[in-house]
């Protein structure tokens, strides 16, 4: 049996405002799967791609994630949430009995909702348009919309009411809830940073080929997660073409951030190589030679901070 696990990238950094997103995907198996972890039915949500709660049947119980959830919300809100849950454990649970295909096969539904939103001069997120939402199904691997559930009688009975569409107050109690959520999140992660400064090393290291060296720029310990990194060999932006390589923005364990560039040189190139990062949500713009070391310090609204950005070759 081959299960499709639905998967869609709804996160985007624009230049001058943040996005963020959050989402609800439930999962569902029409049939017991004995796979050790795979559930009859789960149920997680994710801020900017971070888990934040989860559910499945077997557990039968909707728990945080993150420690900021369980310190911020009371345990009312974890218990209705566990019986909406519940309640939706059951639809699609109708979805699979009122199904068209043959009852010996093992099928897999999806359903992720939620919503994506910029933020504002203040920081925050709010309402703008319906478009907002975020609701998709998949059957299969097969998406199709809630008001598609015609196109799709091959696999189910129609039933619209079964795929109800997300309505403009829903988007809206959507918004407002991703914009609490960003409340907590910054809240604690103001506390992360006051532990642990963010920092950014540029430092070179042996090659497979000895004749080479590797050029390796390092941002870690920030947030939020829009940053820009660039490698340049005379002023102009090294792109993969040129070899550079680059781990993308990465998780690390206390809820910030990284990101790692490195491009391979010979140790005979005498071009100017270096390294600009830009982080907007510290006001840091920092483009050095390798070889160099800066200590840089900025202000917030809130508290001093400290940001060392440390040269070594």
């Amino acid at each position: 049996m081959a299960v499709l696990i639905y998967s869609r990238l709804l996160w985007s950094v624009r230049t001058r405002k943040e996005k963020h997103s959050l989402r609800h995907i439930y999962t569902a198996f029409s049939k017991p799967v004995n796979f050790s972890g795979i559930h009859n039915f789960t149920a997680m949500g994710l801020l900017d791609d971070r888990m934040i709660y989860y559910y499945d049947s077997s557990m039968d119980k909707k728990i945080p994630k993150q420690k900021w959830m369980k310190e911020r919300l009371k345990p009312d809100y974890w218990d209705k949430g566990t019986e909406f849950l519940r309640r939706e454990q059951m639809r699609f649970s109708d979805i699979f009995n009122q199904m068209r295909q043959n009852s010996s096969d093992t099928h897999v539904l999806q359903w992720m909702h939620g919503c994506v939103g910029e933020e504002d001069k203040n920081g925050s997120v709010r309402f703008q348009d319906v478009e907002d939402g975020m609701d998709m199904y998949n059957f299969d691997g097969d998406e199709f919309l809630p008001n598609d559930t015609e196109k799709q009688e091959w696999a189910f009975a129609a039933d619209a009411k079964l795929f109800p569409k997300m309505e403009a107050y829903q988007v809206k109690e959507c918004m407002d809830w991703m914009d609490t959520f960003l409340g907590y999140l910054r809240s604690h992660l103001r506390n992360a940073t006051l532990a642990a400064p963010p920092k950014v090393f540029v430092f070179k290291t042996p090659a497979k080929e000895k004749a080479n060296i590797v050029l390796t720029c390092l941002a870690t310990g920030f947030y939020p997660k829009d940053i820009t990194m660039e490698i340049k060999r005379d002023g102009r932006v090294l792109t993969a073409d040129d070899g550079l390589v680059s781990t993308g923005i990465r998780p690390n364990d206390d809820d910030t951030f990284q990101r790692r560039e490195h491009v391979e040189i010979l140790r005979t190139d005498s071009s100017n190589y270096t390294c600009r990062v830009i982080h907007k949500g510290f006001s840091i713009d920092v483009e050095e030679t390798w070889g160099n070391i800066y200590i840089y310090i900025y202000f917030n609204s809130l508290s001093t901070f400290f940001f060392f950005c440390q040269f070594v070759i």
